[in-house]
């Protein structure tokens, strides 16, 4: 009889299995609020006229583009990996969700930042009103982020059991329109709004978006109706007489040849 694992054994492999998760939450921790940092120190030294209220929100919208690309990136990178969109499994589509993780905290605590400072510049900073500018002012935001922690984190991770990562990856590439949503505020705010630049980022904008958020749930569909074709594809060639049988000459020649038991030609 095997004997049952002691409470230490139990205890190391469940730390074992928390540390792959640890580690990419600990690395988004730092990375996300690190560059924020960055940024914004970067855009104080390198325009002391922009007011707090400027500098966070272009960092703002520069951390979520890099956001962004990290994501698609990973996202082409898993559904590339995927030739079985049912069962293919890629270990970026697990790892970085938990990267993804405290990006959706950071980004809430930068949007109340950035009301926080632009309620500074109206000499206002009554923080129950601010917190509630908030919440008026982002609800469709914060909506989105708290359904992906608390919906889409533990689909990605657990309910979905043993289905493939090719889903999660498609998923990852709806964030490809954000970088242009974001370069068109940055040029709004810096009054940009009637160059070619800005003309040119509202086109790739909505061509992203289209390719992104439209087309990718009927390529999604049109994948997994491929998939399940190509599935059932080896069962409808069966060795019996009178069923199904390939349609190539030679095909037809050598399941002969094995029906009759001699040698094909």
């Amino acid at each position: 009889m095997r004997s049952r694992p002691s409470h230490a054994e139990g205890a190391e492999r469940g730390g074992r299995a928390r540390a792959p998760m640890l580690l990419p939450l600990a690395w988004g921790s730092l990375f996300f609020p690190g560059l924020f940092g960055v940024c914004t120190w970067g855009l104080r030294r390198a325009r002391p006229a922009w007011t707090h209220h400027d500098c966070v929100m272009i960092s703002t919208r520069l951390v979520s583009s890099v956001q962004a690309v990290l994501t698609t990136g990973s996202g082409i990178i898993v559904i590339r990996s995927c030739s079985d969109v049912i069962t293919d499994r890629h270990w970026l589509a697990r790892e970085y969700v938990w990267f993804l993780i405290p990006y959706m905290i950071y980004d809430t605590y930068a949007m109340y930042l950035c009301e926080w400072y632009r309620a500074g510049d109206q000499s206002s900073r009554h923080s129950l009103t601010i917190f509630r500018n908030f919440l008026s002012k982002n609800r469709l935001m914060i909506t989105h982020h708290v359904f992906i922690l608390l919906v889409l984190v533990p689909i990605a991770q657990k309910l979905r059991g043993e289905l493939g990562d090719f889903f999660v990856g498609c998923i990852f590439t709806a964030e490809l329109s954000t970088p242009f949503v974001s370069l068109g505020r940055i040029l709004i705010q810096l009054n940009q709004q009637h160059t070619l630049l800005y003309k040119v980022n509202g086109i790739l904008t909505l061509t992203t978006f289209f390719l992104c958020r439209i087309l990718l749930f009927p390529f999604m569909y049109w994948s997994y109706g491929r998939q399940q074709g190509l599935s059932a594809l080896p069962h409808s060639f069966p060795l019996q007489c009178g069923q199904c049988l390939p349609h190539r000459a030679t095909d037809l020649l050598v399941l002969s040849a094995v029906q009759k038991g001699s040698p094909a030609l």
